[in-house]
């Protein structure tokens, strides 16, 4: 599904990380209200045993957010006021991410999945939309295929998951004794030492920012909240073994996992609001991806990878739009 060098190079701002200072100094963006920053968190949900932090605000017709790799619902600051003016709008934190439990689990693209797909059946019991940015977009994909009665509409801003490659080969072979109890081990034991090392590195100020401002073109908004929202999961005793669980086996199971096997199987309307100048994840790509599957919606905007909150007043406004007329469909069917 992603590259797993570049995905562990670029995704370093990943479940484990510190950041910069942690005093909440930095102004909102002007005329766009803020959530307030918790240090606790908001609201929690047990799930297997787990527990599932989730902010829920406003009322009205439910959308889930989900946010992308290394994040959590706090990186959705600047849309949920605004779409709970008229909307019930949840967002919630991925197992192993932001103010969920840190599982040490074997992590898949499945385990997401089931766990927003529970999400929806026992906490927003409605017809949904679901938004995801990134990490967070795939996971609302497969979500949105794995539960079609309930999923609405679909939302994604600068999606992770790549096409498949019908060219490609699997072979599988059997392991010899020396690969399997001699060459294996050390290799895991390489890696441990390898991510235990970029691990620390990316706990570093100035590679957070560096990261941060990467991916954002405008960086007015890589600002104290922003990195304390990364930080704060990094104090989580499992934060580093997460990390490396994420870097190795979850990274090294992806190939199964494609855009166009859950496209496939989508039935509903389809929103790609994508920023151009992301770096990571182009244009090219929301165009395939709306080649692919012709019921679907695409606003460019002129941003990075996380265009909800580099320019959230745009962001807003296109999803407002679309989600309009999702609305006014899901309540049509629903009085029927």
């Amino acid at each position: 599904m992603i590259n797993r060098r570049g995905f562990a190079l670029k995704g370093i701002v990943a479940s484990g990380l510190s950041v910069m200072g942690s005093s909440l100094t930095s102004e909102p963006v002007q005329g766009v209200e803020r959530l307030p920053f918790k240090p606790d968190g908001y609201n929690f949900w047990t799930w297997r045993g787990r527990k599932i932090h989730y902010v829920v605000q406003g009322e009205g017709f439910p959308i889930v957010l989900i946010h992308g790799f290394g994040a959590s619902a706090f990186h959705w600051r600047y849309n949920i006021p605004e779409l709970a003016k008229n909307y019930k709008v949840y967002a919630v934190d991925l197992l192993g991410f932001g103010w969920s439990e840190k599982a040490i689990i074997e992590y898949d693209a499945m385990i997401w999945r089931d766990q927003v797909v529970d999400f929806l059946k026992e906490i927003v019991k409605e017809p949904t939309v679901l938004v995801g940015n990134s990490l967070g977009g795939f996971t609302a994909l497969v979500a949105a295929v794995g539960l079609p009665e309930q999923v609405v509409g679909l939302a994604l801003l600068n999606s992770a998951g790549q096409f498949g490659d019908a060219k490609a080969k699997t072979t599988e072979s059997e392991e010899t004794f020396l690969q399997k109890f001699v060459l294996k081990p050390l290799k895991e034991v390489f890696q441990r030492v390898v991510l235990q090392i970029l691990f620390w590195q990316a706990k570093q100020p100035t590679r957070i920012e560096s990261v941060l401002k990467n991916v954002y073109i405008n960086t007015s908004n890589v600002d104290d909240y922003l990195v304390e929202s990364i930080k704060m999961p990094a104090d989580d005793p499992n934060a580093g073994e997460v990390y490396y669980r994420l870097m190795t086996r979850f990274m090294l199971n992806q190939t199964d996992y494609t855009l166009d096997s859950f496209l496939s199987k989508l039935t509903c309307p389809l929103l790609l609001l994508w920023g151009d100048l992301d770096p990571w994840v182009g244009p090219a790509k929301a165009n395939r991806i709306k080649e692919f599957y012709p019921n679907t919606t695409l606003v460019n905007l002129k941003a990075g990878h996380c265009p909800h909150d580099e320019v959230p007043e745009l962001a807003n406004k296109a999803l407002v739009d679309w989600l309009s007329t999702i609305a006014t469909k899901a309540s049509s069917l629903q009085t029927v």
